[in-house]
């Protein structure tokens, strides 16, 4: 039991170091930089959302958004309106994915 907690310990460590390594780099999330997620923060949150700026489209236009969908469920705990997240591809000039709608 004593050599499987050194070896996690060891793992966690590793683990640490690398997160502290990649900080400073954003994610890629269905084929979109996690930073550039913010371009559309202001259409899909808040009482008064604004139109999706073309930054955000472009992210839109970019993004695998059947990928994106998928973390429909996660949007209200980052204070993310699922509604007005779904209604970003139409409102960016795109069809929405039919896995989006549902």
């Amino acid at each position: 039991m004593a050599t499987f907690s050194v070896a996690l310990w060891q793992w966690v460590m590793v683990l640490l170091l690398i997160a502290l390594l990649e900080g400073a780099h954003a994610a890629s999330i269905c084929n979109i930089d996690s930073a550039q997620l913010n371009y559309c923060r202001r259409a899909v949150s808040g009482k008064s959302p604004t139109p999706p700026s073309k930054k955000c489209c472009g992210v839109v236009h970019r993004a695998n958004l059947p990928c994106l969908c998928n973390y429909k469920a996660v949007l209200p705990s980052f204070g993310i309106d699922p509604a007005l997240a779904m209604a970003l591809p139409k409102k960016c000039g795109m069809k929405t994915p039919p896995e989006c709608v549902a």
